[in-house]
């Protein structure tokens, strides 16, 4: 198994927001000690976070507001999260300062690069995808995050029994996550083969996913465990 993913296309479009004064004032205050700058060294958990609790990672997380909440509501578990648009990184370290959160770290830059040259072998619990861009168009479908190289990738950086959740409101998108990880070896279904999984308590709704809800949108979550290697 390849664990080298060739980057031929970006699985995002980078549109940089202008930054609120508190958005602003957060990265200045806050980047030094909560962000992770980006070089290709790997990261040593125990000593970025002062402790060797599990490693949750999240690619694209947004505002972060979900993220924030996770990480206050499970102070005994480590978050990483990763995002290339600023204001979202901004708003989520203003979160960190405001409710004095502790057991995250940020990063700002392609998720893809992060994974191939910053993380260890075997040190993630979990890693989280919750509502990427979908690319819903036939033609830019290769665009999309979620290909066998991927998982690939994200099998070797796993520890035994680690999981990867991810999550869509799109259903052939839905489909598409479920098709390429069936297929995988490395990864089991939790919910069984083909099936899709109930949202977990851990996993908040977002007001992207309210918005989706009153708009009659479902929402499938698969989660997937690390087979014995």
């Amino acid at each position: 198994m390849s664990d080298i993913i060739q980057r031929t296309v970006k699985s995002f479009i980078l549109r940089q927001g202008r930054l609120t004064q508190g958005q602003q004032r957060a990265l200045d205050q806050q980047w030094p000690v909560f962000g992770i700058d980006y070089e290709e060294k790997l990261l040593d958990f125990k000593t970025l976070f002062g402790n060797d609790q599990p490693v949750v990672l999240e690619i694209g997380f947004g505002n972060g507001d979900s993220l924030a909440q996770m990480a206050i509501e499970s102070p005994d578990q480590n978050f990483i999260g990763i995002e290339v648009h600023r204001p979202g990184v901004g708003h989520l370290l203003h979160l960190s300062l405001k409710h004095g959160i502790k057991n995250l770290r940020v990063m700002n830059h392609d998720a893809i690069d992060i994974l191939q040259n910053q993380i260890p072998a075997n040190s993630l619990s979990r890693v989280q995808l919750y509502f990427p861009d979908p690319w819903h168009k036939t033609k830019h479908n290769k665009r999309r995050i979620v290909q066998t190289e991927f998982l690939d990738r994200l099998a070797v950086l796993l520890q035994k029994d680690g999981q990867i959740h991810f999550a869509t409101d799109w259903k052939d998108y839905a489909r598409h996550m479920m098709k390429t990880l069936e297929k995988h070896a490395a990864f089991s279904n939790n919910a069984g083969s083909q099936q899709f999984s109930p949202k977990p308590d851990y996993r908040p709704v977002t007001k992207f996913e309210r918005r989706g809800q009153r708009l009659g949108h479902g929402v499938w979550d698969l989660i997937f465990t690390v087979n014995d290697q």
